[in-house]
């Protein structure tokens, strides 16, 4: 099977991004690690942010209240669609939505006082350029934060869709994965030393969050929104049901009187320009 994906690979070509679908399928677990980003990075009011990967905005929506009526931040995102979520969402005059790739930031070097990706740094074809490009453009001694899924055991709202779609699907098992490319701390770490930061640490974290019901979960799936939903939706009728009844199977540890209550992982490593 053969998708075309656009750019950032969580819009199909053509499609507006819908913020609801995204915040319920991926937004509701990323809000839960950004304070901590936020935090690493250093962030403070009239600070000059840039958050890449901003998607639909979730982690601008909580930098600009940190960088408050004297900062901004500038969301940028490879993928179009996206920034006309974050703007549609965010209606704030102190953030500015910029369609650029994080491996050629268009920005001068040492412009930002603090940068942040949270979600985003994964799904670079050459993530090492991004955090090189991310070095160049903060001011000499500002940090970096940037947020990474961990391996699929320790994210199975995603990581259980992802081998179950590889069964089906599984000359498309390498992108399916590519949620959890970044999940080694030591490489991750490795990585922001190489691209010239110092002071760096990796730290993993763990949040929980309660999900109404299994419907609840599968719900924004139909949505297409994400790389996984996107390979889910392209299948005939007959896969999609076979897939939802064995992620419920593979979920069910999870369930508590109808809820599910699922722990998720994360790492955020720092670095200093």
């Amino acid at each position: 099977m053969k998708i075309n994906f656009a750019p950032g690979l969580h819009v199909a070509p053509g499609q507006t991004a819908n913020a609801s679908a995204y915040y319920r399928w991926t937004g509701r677990w990323s809000r839960l690690f950004v304070p901590a980003v936020i935090s690493a990075a250093e962030v403070v009011p009239g600070c000059r942010e840039l958050d890449i990967s901003t998607g639909t905005g979730e982690a601008a929506l909580i930098a600009l209240p940190a960088v408050g009526v004297s900062g901004v931040v500038i969301g940028a995102d490879i993928a179009p669609a996206m920034l006309v979520g974050a703007r549609d969402r965010l209606k704030d005059p102190l953030f500015c939505p910029v369609a650029a790739d994080g491996q050629a930031l268009p920005f001068k070097s040492s412009t930002f006082d603090a940068v942040i990706c949270q979600l985003g740094l994964q799904f670079f074809p050459d993530p090492a350029r991004g955090l090189a490009e991310f070095h160049r453009v903060l001011r000499p001694g500002c940090c970096a934060a940037v947020c990474v899924i961990s391996t699929p055991d320790r994210a199975p709202m995603w990581g259980v869709l992802a081998d179950v779609l590889s069964l089906f699907v599984p000359e498309q098992r390498d992108l399916l994965h590519l949620s959890f490319a970044l999940s080694d701390a030591n490489r991750l770490e490795h990585m922001l030393a190489s691209a010239g930061f110092r002071d760096v640490r990796v730290e993993r974290v763990q949040r929980e969050e309660t999900i109404g019901s299994f419907d609840e979960y599968w719900d924004p799936i139909y949505a297409g929104m994400g790389s996984m939903p996107q390979i889910y939706v392209a299948l005939p009728e007959i896969d999609r049901r076979a897939v939802r009844e064995e992620v419920k199977s593979r979920l069910s540890p999870f369930e508590s009187n109808g809820h599910l209550i699922m722990s998720i992982e994360m790492l955020i490593g720092v670095g200093r320009a």
